[in-house]
């Protein structure tokens, strides 16, 4: 697919002419078009065979074979408003997730995700054809399309029915590749988007900025948020990205060359320290560099990391070692030395950074990473599938989403609890909704050096209830970096906290004011149950809401 252009857009293996204009062009029961159509269906089809070839079985590559004349078949008459053939699309989709190295299921779901809901065809024919892991993910990311359907609040992007709003969470929470396919999808909508009505194109753009970038951060894909934020802020604010586009422009004029041989002279440097390593340069984005000039009142020449050099070695060994290298060759920003190598970022990004002053007083800010932490930074979980995969299990799909995930992607598994409880049609508000699906998270070490992935502002006794509920249960006080902490105060990325238990301390009422996440809110209800207060609690509370009703006035 190559890299992304300044847009972050993806290009296309190919070029695809819309296929002519007006009615006539239009109608597929003319046969010359139909012609034309089928040639250029053929040559996307065979440039898509060759991306695959190199990266799957020769029995996977026939697998994929017939999913693409399978879904051109389902397709057919189908055009986009471009005027291509439709089939361009799951093609081109494919081919995406070819790139970010998903595995072989994932392709063939790809090229088949919009046969079951846009076409005649039927669930059960996919499981028949391609199995029942393709199926399932095709099912997938056909329920995140009907739930998006009824969705009644972009910003937050929940469905108004309790019904939608399951099927997009057991659709994420059962496979965590719907969520990665989506993201494919939404891609080559976005980069295809200039076909669209202008409302259509700021609605698009909006939901894009607001729920997909946010997914793909939460997911750690980087690159790809980048690229989704860069082509949605483009049509949201066209006049502002060209302005911001020519002000990157002219700093970037004055910068380059300087930044050119501050790369030679490290490169230098790190061949003498006998460091296998590779230099590269990494520029802004322009979405980004936007919402940094709102934090500095507008002055670019207060945005250090404008420019950046980033330096992959092979160990995390070399990683510190380059790091003292650069602060002998310059003069370090102390405030600006950043190691999250130690305390990763609550979506999993580990790297160095460090900022420092050259001797011809150029500000460079650098990242220092391992090849790995590389992958993860630009492809996030995508770089955790391989292309040939073993499914060890006929429980793969559960085991992809659960136990082989890193810890900060745990939130995952958390959906499916919210889903159950949609299903007992307990309530969930929207605010615990948002904090599940698209909140900011933080990490908290327990004193044995655990990990524990929770959302920002949780409090200790939601720490408490993710370790274990009998802990929880237990809870007597709490000490966060060995100090003693109240009940009341929001935890921070990178805490270590202990909780301190007594075998007689037993669950509160005040304790549901005390808890933020629906796994701990969840817990504490079966507790306060199990100890006959949650009944009078309720029971008070309805004393209450019939006093208020009988003291409001008429209208």
């Amino acid at each position: 697919m190559g890299e992304p252009n300044a847009m972050g857009e993806r290009q296309l293996p190919i070029e695809w002419p819309p296929v002519g204009r007006g009615a006539k062009a239009r109608n597929f029961t003319d046969e010359h078009l139909l012609m034309t159509c089928r040639i250029l269906n053929t040559m996307q089809k065979k440039t898509l065979i060759d991306q695959a070839r190199p990266h799957y079985e020769e029995n996977q590559i026939l697998e994929l074979d017939h999913a693409i004349d399978f879904a051109t078949k389902a397709h057919t008459g189908q055009k986009r408003k471009s005027g291509e053939a439709y089939i361009t699309h799951p093609l081109s989709v494919a081919s995406t997730l070819i790139d970010w190295g998903m595995d072989i299921d994932t392709i063939l779901a790809a090229v088949l995700h919009d046969t079951v809901e846009d076409t005649d065809t039927k669930l059960d024919q996919i499981e028949t054809l391609f199995g029942r892991d393709v199926a399932f993910l095709v099912d997938g990311v056909t329920k995140v399309s009907q739930a998006r359907a009824g969705m009644q609040d972009l910003a937050n992007y929940l469905p108004q029915t309790k019904d939608n709003l399951s099927k997009l969470l057991i659709a994420v929470g059962q496979d965590v590749r719907v969520i990665i396919i989506k993201l494919a999808d939404r891609l080559h909508n976005l980069s295809t988007l200039q076909h669209m009505p202008k409302e259509k194109q700021v609605k698009i753009a909006r939901e894009s900025l607001e729920v997909f970038a946010p997914m793909a951060d939460r997911l750690g894909m980087g690159r790809v948020r980048m690229q989704i934020e860069e082509l949605a802020f483009y049509y949201l604010d066209p006049s502002e990205f060209k302005r911001l586009e020519g002000l990157m422009r002219k700093r970037l004029g004055k910068s380059t060359r300087k930044l050119g041989q501050v790369r030679t002279d490290v490169e230098v440097e790190l061949k003498k320290q006998g460091i296998i390593a590779e230099v590269n340069g990494r520029v802004k984005s322009i979405y980004s560099l936007g919402k940094k000039l709102k934090k500095v009142d507008g002055n670019i020449d207060d945005i250090y990391d404008l420019m950046a050099l980033r330096v992959v070695v092979k160990t995390k060994e070399d990683c510190y070692r380059v790091l003292g290298l650069l602060h002998a060759m310059y003069q370090p920003m102390i405030s600006r030395i950043k190691d999250y190598i130690a305390i990763p970022k609550p979506n999993g990004y580990q790297s160095l950074h460090t900022t420092v002053i050259t001797p011809t007083k150029q500000i460079v800010e650098f990242q220092i990473r391992t090849d790995e932490m590389h992958e993860f930074a630009e492809r996030g979980l995508a770089a955790s599938f391989h292309y040939h995969e073993q499914k060890n299990s006929k429980d793969y799909t559960k085991k992809k989403a659960s136990s082989t995930l890193p810890s900060h992607m745990q939130w995952i598994t958390q959906l499916q609890e919210i889903a159950s409880r949609l299903r007992d049609n307990e309530d969930i508000s929207e605010a615990q909704l948002n904090i599940d699906l698209f909140g900011n998270r933080i990490f908290v070490y327990s004193p044995k050096g655990d990990i524990y992935n929770l959302p920002e502002g949780a409090l200790p006794l939601d720490f408490a209830y993710l370790v274990h509920t009998d802990i929880a249960r237990h809870a007597y006080s709490f000490r966060v970096n060995g100090n003693i902490h109240s009940f009341d105060k929001p935890l921070h990325n990178g805490d270590v906290v202990e909780v301190v238990t007594r075998k007689l301390s037993q669950p509160k009422q005040a304790w549901q004011d005390l808890v933020t996440t629906t796994h701990s809110r969840s817990k504490l209800r079966m507790q306060l149950k199990q100890l006959g207060v949650i009944e009078s609690l309720t029971g008070a509370a309805n004393i209450i809401r019939q006093k208020t009703l009988r003291k409001k006035p008429k209208s």
